[in-house]
């Protein structure tokens, strides 16, 4: 196994399969998660963990993620492209592994002009199937995506993507 998750240990079994969803709240009260994480607890095998869906501010994937999984229910991190850059996503994702994050869905992200700050600007410097890939490469080759090594702790992630070729692009 890769990542060592509960996740990566069922899909590998072969047996159905349960995830379910959980938006962290618009404030920093992670009661919220902790209560939703509670509700889902011994119903799925993991939770995925949204990253400001609909592009509306709400508290990080990353912080849900660590109290889905204090409350024992195993966290899939979202990670949009949409409000960071390749550097950024670099370091939370190092950040996350180093939490205990076993799970990613690499994420394009809505776009921001659908969400409470129409006026934000998208940072868009890849999209989710080069996130996959850089992600892959910090994984499996050890390489940051300049090509510099990653001297030890490699993110150990099950890693997963959505994309949509038939979404009309934004810019």
């Amino acid at each position: 196994m890769i990542s060592g998750s509960n996740l990566e240990q069922v899909l590998t079994s072969g047996q159905f399969t349960v995830t379910g969803e959980l938006g962290p709240p618009q404030n920093g009260n992670f009661d919220v998660v902790r209560d939703k994480a509670r509700i889902l607890k011994g119903h799925v095998d993991a939770v995925n963990i949204t990253d400001c869906q609909t592009a509306i501010v709400r508290m990080s994937s990353l912080t849900a993620g660590l109290v889905a999984l204090a409350e024992g229910v195993e966290p899939v991190m979202q990670m949009t492209c949409r409000d960071r850059n390749r550097i950024g996503i670099q370091s939370d994702i190092l950040g996350a592994s180093a939490l205990g994050i076993k799970n990613l869905l690499c994420l394009t992200g809505d776009h921001q002009k659908f969400g409470n700050h129409p006026q934000a600007k998208g940072v868009f410097d890849m999209d989710s199937i080069q996130l996959l890939g850089m992600v892959k490469a910090m994984r499996d080759d050890k390489k940051f995506q300049c090509g510099d090594e990653i001297k030890s702790h490699e993110p150990r992630l099950l890693l997963g993507a959505a994309a949509n070729p038939f979404a009309d692009p934004f810019e």
